[in-house]
């Protein structure tokens, strides 16, 4: 065969794939959508993801059907996604736990979150609130800090697991207040609240959806959550970046399609779904959860993971954290 022929074979195949991706992003999406949620349903992925894809098939003249695909802590459902085709119909919804914690955690997780993935958007968010025990002499979180510094060693935070965001956000507020303390896991947070209401427990930092009926309830003192600015389910409760400058730790949500999804197809996926965010409804039922709308262009949703990605790295090495595979 020719020079001449074979590069204009290559350019022909070249032009007719950018026409078929053309064509498909014009006709995007004409059918069902699914939307892959790698946890068990009636969690906190599952409720988000159930609310979304109800908007997000209005926005789009289509419906999309949720699939739970649980499994090895979000592993299972996300590497159905990083293996499927790039066409938009098979997306994901997953948590900072499976795209920025989880591989750091577990090099051996069979995708990677940046080369398998083709991120969407920044859905949602919800921060931990730190909360103490009513017979605590903390009042505010400064009277916090002092009380750890005087105690070095002495207290005892709980979290719902080793390797959690609440686990690893305690062990940056220590890290960033040169505090120490001794972590004492359990398996999940309903273990955990009843002994730091009896002050077996002196600090936890849980999710804010979990501990605000007890904060409500008078049965433990909340002192600040970790989002950037005052939660939208409980504004009266400060930041901790108030008293901790640049503190932040935030369990967020995003959408995500496999690698080498059409640009057109991304843009189409991320326009939808901001304006599904805004829907109040929607909005309301967040709330409800715990939750605070994010939104944003992809370039923005990859820049947070990577910038993420390298603060848990930072927690994760220098204190040693490892969990049992």
């Amino acid at each position: 065969m020719s020079t001449r022929r074979k590069i204009l074979i290559t350019t022909l195949g070249i032009v007719g794939t950018f026409f078929s991706a053309a064509s498909m992003a014009q006709t995007y999406p004409n059918k069902p959508i699914k939307l892959i949620i790698p946890f068990p349903a009636g969690g906190a992925t599952d409720l988000v993801g159930r609310v979304v894809a109800q908007q997000l098939g209005v926005e789009l003249g289509q419906t999309v059907v949720v699939d739970n695909r649980a499994g090895a802590a979000g592993v299972i459902g996300s590497e159905s996604v990083a293996r499927a085709a790039p066409d938009g119909y098979t997306i994901l919804l997953s948590t900072s736990s499976t795209h920025t914690i989880g591989p750091i955690l577990n090099p051996k997780i069979p995708f990677s979150p940046t080369k398998d993935f083709t991120p969407i958007m920044y859905l949602a968010a919800s921060p931990q609130v730190v909360v103490v025990p009513l017979s605590s002499p903390a009042k505010t979180m400064p009277e916090l800090i002092d009380y750890i510094k005087k105690n070095p060693g002495k207290l005892n935070f709980g979290s719902a697991g080793t390797g959690g965001i609440p686990h690893l956000s305690t062990e940056r507020f220590l890290a960033m207040t040169g505090t120490k303390m001794t972590h004492v896991p359990y398996k999940g947070t309903a273990l955990a609240m009843p002994d730091l209401m009896a002050g077996r427990l002196d600090l936890m930092f849980d999710s804010i959806s979990v501990s605000l009926p007890h904060i409500r309830d008078g049965k433990v003192r909340a002192l600040a959550v970790t989002s950037p600015k005052p939660s939208s389910v409980a504004p009266d409760i400060p930041t901790l970046s108030q008293f901790v400058p640049g503190y932040e730790s935030l369990t967020w949500f995003g959408v995500f399609g496999p690698a080498g999804l059409p640009p057109a197809i991304q843009g189409t996926l991320n326009q939808a779904l901001n304006r599904a965010i805004q829907n109040p409804a929607l909005l309301a039922q967040f709330a409800k959860l715990g939750f605070d709308a994010a939104g944003g262009s992809p370039a923005e949703f990859a820049k947070k993971m990577a910038d993420e990605t390298v603060m848990w790295q930072k927690v994760i090495t220098d204190g040693n954290i490892t969990i049992e595979k």
